[in-house]
């Protein structure tokens, strides 16, 4: 048993070795290449895992559990507080509503009405890993969809806990005996009227722990200078409060959360963020691929239509539903659609309360079986569903919105020389300083939230893709001289160029070089081409040799040398980028010019460096 498990933990780590560069080069992000694998290896395709799926996904749940706790360390207690109306408002609602439309569908199915409530609740709760994660992967964690569907999360989180309560309650089928999901708690054994109190108590002690004691221990514990008790001290605290949480019959993930928030404020966070990352990253990778391979494609081979049924209601209920409340919660469209396709799949928890349901006789075997093929195969389209919102929907919809609560001609024709595309790290300092010096740029942005907060600080900014002719005309480019690209997104940024050269062949591009090869490709078209941080990195550069004894001007002097030097490489190289023989004996010469080009440059008049005097 044990060689079995060993043996199980060592394809795991073989299979996550391999799943993220896979889907890295498909393209679709680390989860989906987790989850692939995972069902390529797992006991319905490969079989290589399988025997101890359970065993290993109740560790790989621990994962999550220390995501929560760095989520927590990265969010203060000002901006929980100011997120409880998503939290309590939206994420209470999603909930209940999700869980009535999906029981009354169930009820259509002439499916019992306690199987049918058991169902809605335990499907209304969306995957906390693969949502956080992919939000993460596609860059949109940080707009309106990202924090709101983070705080839907953590209501579910919560709403854990009243659900194995209530569950019980609903048994109406012969128990199975399934030690497996039997519940063994302290709390079992207390009174059921003082079970309230217990779980306020076990939060109330994580508080003041977390907010009184723990950093002055950390305290004590750097100051020995012994780098493994810190990262053991923070395991231990971790592993300590999951298991309280789950001996008062909470959430692990909810009591790690709550840790991590109390010492968001600690001037520990970053090197306990550091700690727990490298554990956290390889968990949710084993857990993923669990997942992946929990899938019974024995099940789904045998009864395709009622388990593809299932998916699609699923996800079409979940997502109507929280597409609805994104529209009732003043969300604007582009923002409903990636919080509505985030969310719209089952979560981890199915498993565990699925089971649970089950083991108590609230719902049948071979519902339950479906329901849970169902979830996995749910879970397995999130990451595509998002990307297919995100580079197909969106660019084609999402700013074509008319409604009379929305904004139908919010892009206008400043007669501005100046066109900006994109409003975040690039483009903001640029746009600023433009408007200081009297050049005000017409400003493009695709997040509309970010949109509204610009505006409200007194800047100038529209909401519209850049990447639609009709829009760039309404903005202008037919009077507008330059264009500026500030976007992130290197093929989007290709197909405005190749956009602007059709319809508006007069605009001078500038545009931002995001990589190496984006800047080739930028040189190619003859487009004028700025690589992204390649002005701060100088600039501390510029510090460090200041700091250790050059004199400023011979330090600005080299990093003028090596800018300009560096873009001539990049135009000197373009030619050969896809030879790799060529490139690389280009690429040695270039570096042994730059050496000889600083090494040997003129001190500035007056002369040495600090260190040589």
């Amino acid at each position: 048993m044990e060689a079995n498990l060993f043996l199980n933990g060592f394809i795991y780590l073989v299979a996550a070795a391999f799943a993220a560069p896979l889907g890295k080069k498909l393209g679709v992000g680390a989860v989906l290449g987790y989850l692939i694998i995972g069902a390529i290896v797992g006991p319905s395709a490969l079989g290589w895992v399988g025997e101890n799926r359970e065993e290993v996904m109740h560790f790989a749940e621990f994962g999550v559990v220390l995501m929560l706790f760095v989520i927590g360390l990265e969010i203060d207690l000002s901006r929980l507080w100011k997120m409880r109306g998503p939290i309590l408002g939206l994420g209470g609602m999603q909930v209940l509503l999700t869980t009535l439309a999906i029981g009354s569908a169930s009820l259509l199915l002439q499916v019992d009405w306690r199987e049918a409530l058991a169902m809605g609740m335990i499907l209304s709760l969306s995957s906390t890993a693969i949502v956080m994660q992919t939000l993460r992967e596609r860059g949109i964690s940080d707009t309106s969809a990202g924090t709101q569907s983070f705080a839907v999360l953590l209501f579910q989180d919560i709403a854990i806990i009243p659900m194995i309560a209530f569950l019980p309650l609903l048994a109406f089928l012969p128990k199975t005996g399934d030690a497996g999901h039997e519940s063994h708690t302290l709390i079992d054994s207390l009174p059921y009227w003082s079970h309230g109190f217990v779980v306020v108590g076990a939060i109330a002690i994580v508080v003041v722990i977390g907010r009184f004691v723990l950093t002055p221990w950390l305290r004590w514990v750097a100051s020995l200078k012994v780098p493994e008790a810190l990262t053991s001290t923070t395991l231990a605290l971790v592993v300590g409060i999951a298991l309280l949480m789950n001996e008062v019959g909470l959430s692990p993930a909810l009591g790690t959360f709550v840790a991590g928030v109390m010492l968001a404020s600690s001037e520990f966070r970053h090197e306990l963020e550091s700690d727990i990352d490298p554990f956290k990253s390889l968990l949710l990778a084993v857990f993923f691929i669990a997942v992946g391979a929990g899938i019974d494609f024995g099940l789904i081979a045998a009864q395709p239509l009622t388990i593809g049924m299932m998916v699609l209601g699923l996800i079409s209920i979940k997502g109507a539903v929280l597409f609805g409340l994104a529209k009732w919660f003043k969300m604007a469209f582009d923002q409903r659609l990636l919080f509505a396709a985030a969310l719209a799949q089952g979560g981890e928890f199915a498993f565990v309360l699925g089971g649970f349901a089950m083991g108590q006789g609230v719902i049948g075997k071979e519902l339950g079986a479906q329901m849970i093929a169902a979830v996995a195969l749910s879970m397995a389209m999130a990451p595509p569903l998002l990307i297919f919102v995100q580079k197909v929907i969106l660019p084609r919809f999402g700013t074509t919105e008319t409604e009379k609560d929305e904004r139908p001609h919010d892009v206008e024709n400043d007669k501005a020389k100046v066109l900006l595309a994109g409003f975040g790290r690039f483009g903001h300092p640029m746009g600023r300083l433009l408007r200081s010096a009297g050049c005000m740029p017409t400003v493009l942005e695709r997040d509309s939230d970010h949109v509204d907060f610009l505006r409200k600080i007194g800047l100038k900014c529209y909401y519209g893709d850049a990447t639609r002719p009709h829009l760039l005309k309404a903005a202008g480019a037919e009077e507008a001289q330059i264009l500026i690209l500030a976007i992130e997104d290197e093929d989007e940024s290709m197909g405005i160029i190749e956009t602007c050269r059709k319809h508006f062949p007069h605009l001078k591009i500038f545009a931002r070089a995001c990589s190496r090869d984006h800047a080739y490709r930028l040189h190619e078209l003859g487009v004028r081409f700025f690589v992204e941080q390649l002005g701060s990195s100088l600039d501390c550069a510029i510090a460090v040799l200041e700091e250790l004894g050059h004199e400023s001007d011979h330090a600005k002097d080299a990093a003028r040398r090596f800018k300009l030097h560096e873009m001539d490489t990049i135009r000197d190289g373009a030619p050969h980028r896809n030879d790799e023989k060529s490139f690389i004996g280009m690429a040695q010469r270039n570096l042994e010019e730059l050496d000889s080009l600083l090494l040997n440059a003129p001190l500035p008049k007056g002369g040495k460096t600090k260190s040589a005097q």
